[in-house]
């Protein structure tokens, strides 16, 4: 299946290095045009309709995600491109969706065709994209939602709904406001990065709390935290100044 595309980079070597490997390792992926800045490709895009964009997130003025905030329901594919580990790359993972870093690996880069070719093909509305999109809109105005990959499907809560996350080998059990507990693809390291700017604690190595809900601290067992939903999180040693530093900042 031939796949339409636009590229979106600021730096001409960049999308010329990037059509090469396309041309030599994706022959399917047709680009239809290039731009060097966010306003440029909104253009391009909606010209050409493609059916997927390579897009570099931080781009000068405008970057990859003003792009994305000016269609409601994008009707295209994106594969995320950036030169740093770091920007963007928190809202990108959020909402559980693939991005390449520079320079580009060609595996990895054929497999994200391979995905996108899939959802284009089966023209799957990309939910997690959508709520990409809404994270940035709706910014500090109100709390982000999170994407969470269950072996069935992707739930998408805020993240003031967690309570608390338990590891469980390489998944993760979330419990929420509901009482309702999700089992999640991902590990317990990757939730306490996404979720440390919310008000969340690594209490144990196992256990990941948001202080919202902690109701109190027991002193039995070297230190405990008492739940709203009435579990019991035990404390590590070497957690237990960094949680009584964090309820006293609630203080």
């Amino acid at each position: 299946m031939e796949i339409n595309s636009i590229i979106i980079d600021d730096e001409p070597n960049n999308i010329q290095n990037l059509q090469t490997i396309l041309q030599t390792h994706c022959p399917n992926v047709k680009v239809l045009a290039t731009a060097q800045n966010a306003d440029d490709g909104i253009d391009l895009i909606k010209k050409y309709k493609p059916s997927l964009v390579f897009l570099d997130i931080q781009m000068p003025r405008r970057s990859g995600f003003d792009v994305l905030t000016a269609f409601n329901e994008p009707d295209f594919e994106v594969i995320f491109i950036t030169a740093y580990d770091q920007y963007g790359i928190q809202a990108i993972k959020f909402s559980a969706l693939d991005y390449l870093l520079k320079p580009i690996n060609i595996q990895e880069l054929q497999n994200a065709v391979i995905k996108a070719g899939k959802k284009i093909n089966n023209k799957d509305k990309d939910k997690k994209l959508e709520n990409l999109i809404a994270n940035i809109k709706h910014g500090q105005k109100e709390m982000p939602k999170i994407a969470l990959p269950t072996l069935k499907e992707i739930r998408y809560i805020k993240v003031d709904q967690i309570v608390r996350c338990e590891a469980f080998d390489n998944y993760t059990t979330i419990f929420t406001t509901g009482v309702e507990q999700i089992l999640v693809c991902k590990t317990l390291k990757e939730f306490a990065e996404l979720l440390k700017q919310y008000g969340f604690i690594r209490a144990h190595q196992s256990h990941l709390v948001n202080i919202e809900f902690v109701k109190s601290l027991l002193k039995e067992d070297g230190g405990t935290l008492l739940m709203d939903d009435n579990a019991k999180i035990p404390i590590s040693r070497q957690n237990r100044e960094d949680v009584k530093a964090a309820l006293k900042r609630m203080l």
